[in-house]
C-alpha cells in the first residue's frame, strides 16, 4: 500500500511511499484537505542523502502506532528541500527561531489556516532517548495544545510572523562606507583561520572571500594568505576527500577533518574544484591541490554525469555490504580495514601508503579507516599502484578500465543489481540548475588553470543541456526528472547560471573562440530581473512573483550556507554584465541591490560572505581589453575582480588597455606595464 507520494518524481520522496504515514506532497489539495478538516499539518523537509532523514524514515515513519495516530489528527506533508529550497528556507529559519537551531530532517508544526509554524524540531526518535521526547508523545503533546491553547497558540504565532516578516524586509542604506568591505574581509578571515572543536565543513563562501582579499595588503589577527593555504590543506588531504576514487564528502564529523559524513553533494564539488584552481592561480601550488581537482572531475565524469551531459545532484552516505542488508550502513563503500590493507597490498606498497597516509591498526572509525594523507607531495607510483588496487576492489577493475558507472538510483537496484566490487552507495540522478551550474563554473575556472580543455568540455555539454531543456512555456525551471524539467527556477538558480554563463565566457576568450555565452546570460538576467527583482527593497526574491502564493512570506537570500547566497552571486554578475555590455543600468542595479543589504552586512557580516565578494567586485571591478595572446597568462593568475577582453583595435603601440571602473588607465605599451596596471587596479582604494 502507497500514499500519495508514490507518483512523484523526488527520489527522496519516492523513500517514503510506502511509509504507513499517508504522506501528501506540498500542493494546493493537501493545504486545502488540511484547512477543511481543521488537522494541524506536519511538515516534514529533507533529502534524499541525508543520514538522519533516512533513520527516521526507518524507524518513526515506518511505525504502525505513530502512523495511526498521525493520520487520523495531522495532515502529513513530505519536501523535498532540493526541489523547494524556498520552502525549506522560511521554515528552516522560523525553526532556528524557536530552538535556536536547525538542521535536517526538518519537522514543523503549522496551522492549517495559514501554514504558520507553532512548533518544531529535527529528529525525533520512537522511544525517548538523546534528551528528546517519543515521537507519538510528541505528536498527542501537540494535538493537545492546538485543540486546547488557541490563546496561547495565536500569541506564540503571531510572534513568530513577526520575526519572519522583519527578517524578509531588512532596512537598507543609503550609501557603502568604504570600510564595509574591511570589516566583511576581517570577519570571514577570522571565520577560516579559527579552528573550531566538532566538525569541519568546506565554508567555501567564506574560503572564496579570503581568497579574494589576500590581494590586499592590510594587519589582521589573522593572515589571509595563511589560512586560505590551511584550507586547502585540510581539504586535499583530509578524509573529506575520498583519496581511491575522488570527490569530497559534504563535511568532517571532527575537528581534525579525519571522519567524513560520507554523502557526497554536487554543490560541495563544484566551488571546491573552484576554489582550489583559484588557490592554484593565486601562487600556492601544492601538487595535491591538483592532484584532488584531477580526481574530483574524473569522479565526476566517470559516476555523476549523465548520458546527455548534465551532473547528478548527490550520492548517499550509506550503502549496502550485502543484497541481505535490511538498512544501509554509513560509509561502507568507502572504509577499509587494517588487515584488508594488509591483504590487499603487497609489502612495499602497504609500506609506502603508510608515509603518505595514516594507517594505524586501531583505525579512526569505528574500528575502520578512513584514508588521510599526511602531505601533499607528489604521491609515489607506488602508491598510486596501491590506491588503484583499492578502486579495483570498490569498482571491480582498474580506474583506467571504468570510464563509466551506471548509478544506483535507489535500494532496490543497489541491493539486486550484480555489482563487479562493493554494493556503492544510491546516487540521485536528478539534475538541478544551481548546483550544475556551480559545478560549471569550477570546471570552467579549472580549465583555464590547468589548461585543460576536457574540462571545458564537461562544463560547455551541461550549460548546453540547461539551455536546450530547461524553458518550458519561456521559464526556467530548476530541475529535470530523466529529460522531464521540473518546478519554476528560484533565484539561486538564476543567479548561478548567470555566473556560470559569464565564466565560461571569460574561459572561452583563454582560446579566443566565438560563443555566445554571452548572449545567453544577458537573456537570463532579463527573465531573472523580470520575476524575481524586488522593486520596492531592491535584490532578489527568492521566488517568481507569480509562484508564491503558497508562502507566508517572500525572503531574499544573502545569507550564504553551504552554498553562496543567491543576492551575493547575482550582484557581482551584474557589475560583470555592466563592464562586458557597457550598459550601466546593471551597475545601478548592482549598486541598488548593495545598499538594500547594507544594514544587514554591517551587522552580521559572518553572515554574508558572497554579499562582500559582490561589494570587492563594486569597489574594485577592472576590465582589461588586449589580444587573445595575452589573456590565457594573464587569466591563469588570480585576479578575482577582472574581467577580460579580446581586443586587437588597441591604440598604436598599446598592447592593452586597463579599465578602472568608469575610466581607463593610458594604454599599455609592455607586458610589464600591463600587470602592473592591473595589479594597482584590483587593490585601488575609493573606487
Amino acid at each position: 500500500m502507497t500514499n500519495h507520494l508514490a507518483q512523484t518524481q523526488s527520489l527522496y520522496l519516492r523513500k517514503h511511499a510506502e511509509n504507513p504515514i499517508d504522506w501528501w506532497p506540498w500542493c494546493d489539495e493537501a493545504l486545502a484537505t488540511a484547512k477543511a478538516q481543521d488537522k494541524p499539518i506536519f511538515l516534514s523537509i529533507g533529502y534524499s542523502s541525508c543520514h538522519w532523514c533516512t533513520v527516521m524514515e526507518g524507524e518513526a515513519f515506518s511505525s504502525e502506532a505513530i502512523a495511526s495516530y498521525m493520520n487520523a489528527n495531522f495532515l502529513p506533508i513530505k519536501v523535498d528541500r532540493e526541489e523547494r529550497p524556498d520552502i525549506d528556507s522560511i521554515y528552516m529559519q522560523a525553526l532556528q527561531m524557536m530552538t535556536g537551531q536547525g538542521g535536517w530532517p526538518l519537522n514543523i508544526f503549522l496551522t492549517p489556516d495559514d501554514l504558520v509554524p507553532f512548533y518544531g524540531g529535527t529528529y525525533f526518535p520512537v522511544e525517548p532517548r538523546y534528551g528528546r521526547p517519543g515521537f507519538l508523545e510528541l505528536l498527542q503533546a501537540i494535538r493537545r495544545y492546538y485543540d486546547l491553547e488557541k490563546g496561547k497558540l495565536e500569541a506564540f504565532k503571531e510572534e513568530i510572523m513577526g520575526h519572519l516578516q522583519q527578517a524578509a524586509t531588512l532596512p537598507g542604506t543609503e550609501d557603502l562606507p568604504e570600510e564595509l568591505l574591511w570589516k566583511g574581509l576581517e570577519t570571514s578571515v577570522t571565520v577560516i583561520a579559527h579552528r573550531e572543536y566538532g566538525p569541519s565543513f568546506p565554508m567555501m563562501p567564506y574560503a572564496q572571500l579570503v581568497l579574494q582579499s589576500t590581494r590586499f595588503d592590510r594587519e589582521s589577527e589573522y593572515d589571509p594568505r595563511s589560512a586560505i593555504a590551511q584550507r586547502g590543506f585540510d581539504l586535499a588531504s583530509g578524509g573529506i576527500y575520498d583519496a581511491v576514487a575522488g570527490g569530497f564528502h559534504r563535511y568532517t564529523v571532527d575537528p581534525t577533518w579525519t571522519v567524513p559524513h560520507f554523502e557526497k553533494m554536487l554543490y560541495d564539488n563544484g566551488q571546491i574544484v573552484e576554489f582550489l584552481a583559484n588557490l592554484w592561480s593565486e601562487g600556492i601550488q601544492e601538487p595535491g591541490f591538483e592532484w584532488a581537482v584531477a580526481g574530483t572531475i574524473q569522479w565526476l565524469k566517470r559516476e555523476m554525469t549523465a548520458p546527455e551531459g548534465y551532473f547528478y545532484a548527490a550520492q548517499d552516505a550509506d550503502s549496502f555490504i550485502t543484497p541481505q542488508d535490511k538498512e544501509p550502513e554509513e560509509g561502507a563503500f568507502y572504509v577499509w580495514t587494517y588487515q584488508e590493507l594488509e591483504s590487499l597490498l603487497t609489502t612495499e606498497e602497504f609500506t609506502a601508503l603508510n608515509q603518505q597516509f595514516f594507517l594505524t591498526s586501531e583505525g579512526n572509525f569505528e574500528g575502520k579507516i578512513v584514508l588521510k594523507r599526511t602531505n601533499l607531495q607528489t604521491l609515489s607510483p607506488t602508491v598510486e599502484t596501491a590506491l588503484a588496487k583499492l578502486f579495483k576492489v570498490r569498482y571491480g577493475a582498474l580506474p583506467e578500465a571504468v570510464k563509466t558507472f551506471s548509478p544506483a538510483c535507489n535500494n532496490l537496484i543497489a541491493k539486486t543489481r550484480n555489482w563487479p566490487g562493493r554494493i556503492p552507495p544510491v546516487t540521485d540522478p536528478k539534475m538541478i540548475v544551481a548546483w550544475n551550474s556551480l559545478m560549471i563554473s569550477g570546471l570552467a575556472r579549472a580549465a583555464v588553470v590547468f589548461d585543460n580543455r576536457e574540462y571545458a568540455t564537461l562544463a560547455t555539454t551541461a550549460a548546453n543541456f540547461i539551455l536546450e531543456h530547461q524553458w518550458v512555456q519561456g521559464r526556467l525551471h530548476r530541475l529535470n526528472y530523466e529529460g522531464q524539467a521540473a518546478v519554476l527556477a528560484q533565484s539561486e538558480d538564476y543567479a548561478l547560471l548567470i555566473k556560470a554563463l559569464l565564466d565560461l565566457e571569460q574561459m572561452e576568450q583563454v582560446h579566443a573562440s566565438d560563443s555566445n555565452w554571452l548572449e545567453k546570460a544577458i537573456q537570463v538576467q532579463e527573465e531573472f530581473d523580470e520575476f524575481l527583482w524586488s522593486v520596492e527593497l531592491g535584490g532578489y526574491f527568492n521566488t517568481a512573483k507569480d509562484s508564491s502564493s503558497d508562502l507566508i512570506v517572500r525572503e531574499r537570500s544573502y545569507t550564504d550556507n553551504a552554498t553562496p547566497a543567491a543576492n551575493g552571486v547575482a550582484i557581482a554578475s551584474l557589475i560583470r554584465l555592466s563592464m562586458l555590455t557597457e550598459d550601466l543600468t546593471y551597475l545601478d542595479r548592482a549598486f541598488n541591490a548593495l545598499k538594500s543589504f547594507g544594514a544587514i552586512m554591517d551587522r552580521a557580516p559572518s553572515a554574508c560572505p558572497s554579499l562582500f565578494a559582490a561589494l570587492d567586485w563594486y569597489r574594485h571591478h577592472t576590465l582589461v581589453r588586449t589580444a587573445s595572446s595575452r589573456i590565457p597568462g594573464l587569466m591563469a593568475q588570480y585576479f578575482p575582480t577582472c574581467i577580460f577582453q579580446d581586443k586587437s583595435d588597441l591604440p598604436s603601440e598599446a598592447i592593452g588597455l586597463v579599465c578602472e571602473g568608469l575610466s581607463c588607465k593610458e594604454p599599455a605599451t609592455t607586458a610589464e606595464q600591463l600587470l602592473e596596471q592591473l595589479q594597482g587596479a584590483q587593490v585601488r582604494s575609493g573606487g
